[in-house]
């Protein structure tokens, strides 16, 4: 069944040049870690492990899910006679390739580092050998950097020609990208789950929420993600419906502590004013974040204690989020030199996360009054993540959203936190020991024991103030049979046409 268009509303205007596999300055799916290029990339690509709707692993191209079967060795069962794009066969050298392809010179490397090599048993068969036992292998094949690719077709290809030639084995095939545009799939009828029922797939960029919105009141688009709590009236609209999930997601202020360079190698101590812990603990208590739940979401969120959610491995439901305190603050302030109070920056991404301009702002204002003179910087996500972010000079305070489909504290701590990780600048030498010895725990009491230990550090050493849990909240029109998921995916493969 042809569909006049399905189109998944992205968040900014320019979400989509970020969107991996179709960027000029070569990011493919497996070199990058935004959400948004994973959306689209579901659609092109698999995984040997992904997760059904209620976040439970599965196997996708796995057989079955891997097995552990020595202390360092996980075996993988292949699914057979699935094909790529081209035509070329999904096996066991797909495997290989993908995988020692991402561990090592990629956005995304750091999250797959234990991965030492892969070793081929037969056509359907591979062990992957660990550098030390890796409780969370499976976990981590779930995630879109994990990928598989065509060996042949990328054989002594570099990130900037698999950018513009993206073959997978998903349900979709690229038709054309048009930069700031659309993104423009057709499906692919030979998919081994069987065709799509949704032939066409359109992924269109518009960033104003009011435009957004009329958008789908008008009919012009099927699913519209990011509606902001304030226009969710339109659920009244007799051809629209609203789709809500609690998000894997969550927001948070996040500090400078450590100068890094381009290697992520360690320089030193930052030379601001939020190397001073007392000072980042003013900061997480001079805010009242409940406020800005109720004032800027219309109460669409959930306060967190730390990056974790209820969804994660290593949540802590003991652990309770910091409560304003002013004259904690003032106190604080005055311990670090800074009695009459201090100035610094906030840079923010905007149009990325619902109402993300607005939350800086209250945060702004907030601080402000509370005798942190804040100055807001906003930014367009691409350029953020590009000129600050990537390059370890977001500071010394920026607003970040952060989830990722493992579900699990490893892919938060590490990612963000972890010295000489490609997001960090933090460094704390018992903060790594910790997360390097939860990484390699295989008893799931003792691992989960350890990040309660590492939540615990986490917040008395305060690198990032913990804001919310995400609610998502999609626009839908009637037509479509769909369900929002906690993990953002949008998957048009799982929609049909009433």
């Amino acid at each position: 069944m042809v569909v006049r268009r399905l189109c998944s509303l992205v968040f900014t205007l320019l979400v989509v040049p970020g969107l991996a596999w179709a960027a000029p300055e070569g990011k493919v799916t497996q070199n990058q870690q935004e959400t948004p290029a994973s959306v689209v990339a579901s659609h092109l690509f698999d995984t040997l492990v992904e997760r059904d709707q209620n976040l439970k692993m599965v196997p996708a191209l796995a057989a079955e899910l891997p097995k552990l079967v020595g202390p360092t060795t996980w075996e993988v069962k292949l699914r057979q006679g699935v094909k790529f794009h081209n035509g070329e066969e999904f096996n066991a050298e797909s495997v290989k390739f993908s995988l020692e392809r991402v561990k090592t010179g990629l956005r995304a490397s750091s999250n797959f580092r234990p991965i030492e090599k892969v070793d081929i048993v037969d056509a359907y068969t591979v062990r992957v050998q660990t550098s030390k036992p890796w409780p969370i292998f499976p976990t981590i094949m779930t995630s879109r950097q994990a990928s598989m690719y065509p060996p042949k077709a990328y054989a002594g290809k570099d990130s900037a020609f698999i950018s513009k030639n993206p073959i997978g084995t998903g349900p979709y095939k690229l038709v054309r990208w048009s930069k700031d545009e659309e993104i423009v799939l057709e499906a692919n009828d030979q998919y081994w789950r069987g065709a799509p029922r949704i032939k066409t797939v359109v992924f269109r960029p518009i960033p104003d929420d009011a435009v957004r919105v009329a958008a789908l009141q008008n009919g012009e688009v099927d699913v519209a993600v990011n509606i902001p709590p304030h226009l969710a009236t339109i659920a009244n609209h007799p051809k629209i419906f609203l789709s809500t999930a609690p998000s894997i997601r969550t927001l948070q202020l996040m500090f400078v502590t450590h100068e890094y360079d381009a290697q992520h190698k360690l320089v030193g101590p930052y030379k601001g004013v939020t190397a001073d812990k007392r000072v980042r603990q003013a900061i997480a208590s001079a805010l009242d974040v409940d406020e800005i739940i109720k004032g800027v979401l219309d109460g669409k969120a959930m306060r967190t204690a730390t990056l974790l959610t209820p969804l994660h491995f290593g949540y802590d439901p003991a652990v309770k989020p910091i409560k304003q305190d002013l004259g904690k603050v003032k106190q604080l302030l005055t311990e670090a030199g800074f009695p009459g109070g201090m100035e610094l920056t906030l840079n923010s991404p905007q149009g990325r996360y619902v109402r993300d301009k607005e939350v800086a702002e209250a945060v702004t204002g907030q601080l402000t009054k509370a005798g942190i003179k804040t100055q807001l910087k906003t930014y367009e996500f691409v350029n953020y993540l590009n000129t600050l972010v990537y390059v370890h000079k977001p500071g010394p305070m920026w607003l970040i959203g952060w989830g990722t489909s493992t579900v699990d504290a490893e892919t938060v701590y590490g990612p963000l936190f972890r010295s000489g990780s490609n997001l960090g600048n933090y460094h704390n030498a018992d903060f790594d020991g910790m997360v390097d010895q939860a990484q390699t725990q295989m008893d799931e009491k003792q691992r989960l024991a350890t990040y309660h230990r590492i939540n615990k550090l986490w917040i008395d050493d305060m690198p990032a103030v913990p804001l919310y849990q995400q609610v998502d909240l999609y626009g839908a029109s009637k037509r479509l049979n769909w369900k929002a998921r906690s993990d953002e995916l949008i998957k048009a493969y799982d929609m049909s046409l009433k």
